[in-house]
């Protein structure tokens, strides 16, 4: 969230962050929602949280999150780029279950496909785990690479670089997600 903020910023964008915390199955299905609007736009009025239909990105740092956020109606076909990580973390039924709990990925897939404007998905997970980085790094990269956002490469590269902290790392996972959509993993 700070990430995307400060690179609307940085290109001369007003943006507005809000977090509405949820208690899930593994605690913390929280949404965090950002507007953001070009300064030009004089007194905006901006929302604390999203409403369906009106949603231009959803980032989703596991598969089952993009299908809750598919299931709150926050993405559309007509609108909404959903970008998400393919990997798993398991619900606490998933994993009490004898044997194979897993939920099927595959209607969440077909769902996802289905619904949104455009759908983005690699492994996000493993592209940060394999740069020794966090899986906001290379969603970040996925976001730059999806162009949903009007703001250039170099803009989300330096908001990486102005945070300080695991720059090097954070930097190499986050164009191993740009490069994961660019070449359409």
């Amino acid at each position: 969230t700070n990430w995307l903020v400060a690179v609307a910023e940085s290109c001369g964008w007003r943006a507005q962050s809000t977090s509405v915390p949820g208690v899930a199955q593994r605690t913390g299905a929280t949404i965090y929602y950002i507007e953001m609007v070009p300064e030009s736009i004089a007194n905006p009025v901006l929302a604390l949280m999203p409403s369906p239909g009106d949603v231009d990105l959803v980032i989703a740092a596991e598969l089952m999150e993009a299908g809750r956020a598919i299931q709150r109606g926050l993405v559309s076909p007509d609108r909404t780029t959903l970008v998400a990580s393919s990997h798993r973390s398991f619900a606490v039924s998933e994993k009490a279950a004898l044997g194979d709990g897993a939920a099927d990925p595959a209607p969440v897939l077909a769902a996802a496909h289905e619904m949104s404007k455009r759908f983005v998905c690699a492994d996000m997970a493993v592209l940060a785990e394999r740069h020794g980085s966090v899986i906001s790094a290379s969603l970040f990269g996925a976001v730059a690479a999806a162009g949903t956002l009007p703001f250039p490469r170099e803009a989300f590269e330096a908001t990486i670089r102005d945070g300080g902290v695991g720059v090097g790392p954070s930097l190499d996972a986050f164009a191993a997600g740009f490069e994961a959509v660019s070449q359409g993993e």
